[in-house]
Parts: C-alpha cells; structure tokens; sequence
C-alpha cells in the first residue's frame, strides 16, 4: 500500500506516487517546464478529460501539446486583429457621454419629466383629505352625490346673486337703510330662534325683491318682515305667526298688509325660492377646512357681518362662505392657512379670496362700533363662544 517518508517517518506516502517523479527531481522541473509559462487553457486541457484518479499526473501526449499550440496561435491572432485598422473594438470604458446618440438623451429627459410629474401628481392627491369616509354609513350624507350638489350649487349660484348697483335705481331707500333692515332682522332672527338657513334665505329675497320693485321708505320694513315669514315656511318646522311678525314691527303693520306683500313677493320672484346661498356652502366648506366649534362660530360671525354691508353684493355666495372661514382660520391662528383640501372643495385659491379676506378684516375691526352692532351682540355670548371677541387678522391688512 504505502511506506514511510524517509525524511520524516511520520508521513506516509502513498504506493502510486513512489513510481513517479518526485517533486524535488530534475526530471520533474524539466518536464513541467517552469523555465516559461504556459497558458491556462493547455493547463485545463491536460486536466479535462484526464483519469480520475488522485494524485495522478498524466504525461501530455502530443494532441495535448498541438491543442496548446492552437490556443496560443488563436490568442495571437485576436491580437492582431484588435491592432489592425479594419476592425476595431469599442472598450466600456471609452464609451462616454459624447457618443450618446440625441434621441436616447432626449428620450430620458422625458421619462424623467414624466416620473417627476407623476411623483408630484401623488403627493398632491395624498394632501387632499376625504372628507366624506366617515359618512358612507349615514344615508342623509348622500356621499354618493354630495359632490355633484355642490357642483350644481356652484353652477346655479348665478341665479340668486343680484347686481352690486341695484340700489341706483331706488328712489326712496339707499344702502344705510338697507343695512338697519338687515342689522334689526338679524335681531328678530336670533329673538324667535330661527334657524341659520332661514335668515340667509330672508335676506337674498330682500335683495332679489328690491332689486326688480321700487319700495318706499315707510315699506321697507313690511319687506323684510315678509320677506323673514317666507323664509320662515320655507325652511322651518315650526313657523311663526303673522301676528308675531305685526308685533314684532310694533304694529306698524297690519295682517292683510303683510299677506299683500306676500303675494306681491312670490309673484314678482316667480315662486324662485330654492337659489344657492352662503350658508349652503359654508357647511360643506368648513367640512373641507376640518373645523371645530370655535371655528365655525367665528367664520358665521364674519359672514354675518358682511350680510349688512352692501358693498359685498358683488360677491357670489360661495366666494363670501370660503373667505369667511379663510378670514377666521387667519384671526384664530394668526397666519395665513389653507389647506389643499379646502382648495380643492372650495374651487378657491389663496389669491382668490385675499380681497374679498381682507374687506371682511375691516368690518371685523369695527363691528363692535356704531350703531349696527347686533351681530357683534349676539356672538359676544356664551351660546356663540364669544366669537365677537377674537382678534381680528389685522396682518392681512398689512397692519
């Protein structure tokens, strides 16, 4: 089988390998030939195909010798022809920008273009908040066509909406007297306990009244006290009698003249009493602004405010409702904010509602001055949070 090494008994050598060379040997240097080094091929070529036995080193014949042979010849060769001018080999490495064709370029711009817009598209759908997913249990909520509503709120809110100069044309009646009107209904509104839709809808039927009839002064207040009891069998459960609207005039009225003039109104707005007003968008905008309490209190106080000032005719209803709560998220956290969702339910930018914000900042400011203060009375209660008395956002005013 085996014997001992005789430089080191301890190592034993295996029988097969007695009978070739041995590693230190002359013989074996020359046969190996380590004077020059031969290619890896001719090294795998004498080992591919070899015998599979271990430590067995077969002698190459000459097939293996001519196999080198070819391998070397063919090295050579991709040699030269890598040299030679008729064919030429593009290296990775010399491949640079330069050689970039135009239309590949051009072609990765715009999909890099695309996957810009396309991340910016998402961060903007991921900023706008569903409102409605808590209401999909609630069938009064009708998420299913809410958006469509107000789409067509917006679209009809023409309708309801009077021409800013319609007081040109009264003879008898001017803007002040409009707006005691105003400021004294709002006073009988909160006296009987109305409902907010219901004083909102008695004021654009004022406006829309006088806008196509010419009233005397001493009449005036029969139009706002029957405009208020149409209003009232519109949108209350419970309405008033005429005889508490008589009283409430100190009798300056009687009953059958508060029947004529509410006929004479119906038939002049031709029974028109479904139109788009404020309040109707103030609900689902303040949805849209997330509110609480405090905010929703203060964008009515504001709003209210401008429904006495005459000058605010000339803004339509959803334009008021969205610079209201604008107005009333700058004075509570006195800076400017508005969100995406409320840009995008609103229709309104920032921009568009600067003007109309600002106008409203003045009459915040002084609602507590003069003689028209009955909004400024009745938010600077403990039922309406004291409204009245936040600070106005002075700051839009560049103040």
């Amino acid at each position: 089988m085996g014997r001992s090494n005789e430089n080191n008994p301890g190592l034993f050598v295996p029988l097969n390998l007695q009978e070739g060379p041995r590693l230190g040997g002359s013989k074996f240097v020359k046969d190996m030939g380590l004077n020059q080094r031969r290619a890896l091929a001719s090294i795998n070529q004498n080992i591919v195909g070899a015998a599979h036995f271990p430590c067995v080193v077969n002698k190459r014949d000459s097939s293996e010798e001519m196999a080198a042979e070819m391998v070397s010849n063919k090295q050579q060769c991709y040699e030269e022809t890598r040299k030679s001018k008729d064919c030429s080999v593009i290296e990775v490495e010399e491949y640079d920008d330069a050689a970039i064709p135009m239309f590949v370029k051009h072609t990765e711009a715009m999909l890099d273009e695309i996957d810009r817009m396309e991340v910016e598209m998402e961060d903007a759908e991921d900023s706008i908040v569903d409102i409605d997913c808590g209401d999909l249990k609630d069938t009064l909520a009708v998420v299913e066509y809410i958006d469509d509503i107000y789409a067509y709120y917006k679209k009809s809110e023409s309708s309801g909406c009077v021409s800013p100069t319609y007081m040109d044309r009264q003879s008898d009646i001017n803007e002040k007297m409009r707006a005691i009107l105003i400021d004294w209904l709002i006073k009988v509104h909160y006296k009987f306990e109305l409902m907010d839709e219901t004083l909102f809808l008695a004021i654009n039927l004022i406006d829309r009244f006088l806008e196509r009839c010419t009233v005397v002064r001493k009449k005036l207040q029969l139009v706002g006290v029957t405009a208020m009891l149409l209003a009232c069998k519109y949108e209350e459960v419970s309405v008033p009698l005429v005889e508490d609207f008589v009283l409430i005039s100190d009798n300056a009225y009687t009953r059958i003249e508060v029947l004529d003039m509410e006929k004479l109104m119906v038939n002049t707005l031709q029974f028109n009493m479904s139109v788009p007003t404020p309040y109707m968008f103030m609900k689902r905008f303040l949805k849209a602004a997330l509110s609480d309490k405090k905010l929703e209190l203060l964008s009515f106080f504001i709003i209210e405010v401008c429904l006495v000032e005459y000058e605010m005719l000339r803004f339509p209803p959803s334009l008021l409702a969205a610079a209201a709560i604008y107005t009333a998220q700058c004075s509570l956290y006195q800076f400017k904010q508005w969100s995406k969702t409320s840009e995008w339910h609103t229709s309104y930018t920032e921009d568009q509602l600067l003007e109309c914000s600002r106008m409203m900042v003045s009459f915040h400011q002084k609602a507590g001055y003069g003689k028209l203060t009955g909004v400024h009375r009745k938010y600077s209660t403990s039922k309406f949070g004291y409204a009245a008395k936040a600070e106005p956002a002075l700051f839009l005013l560049g103040l």
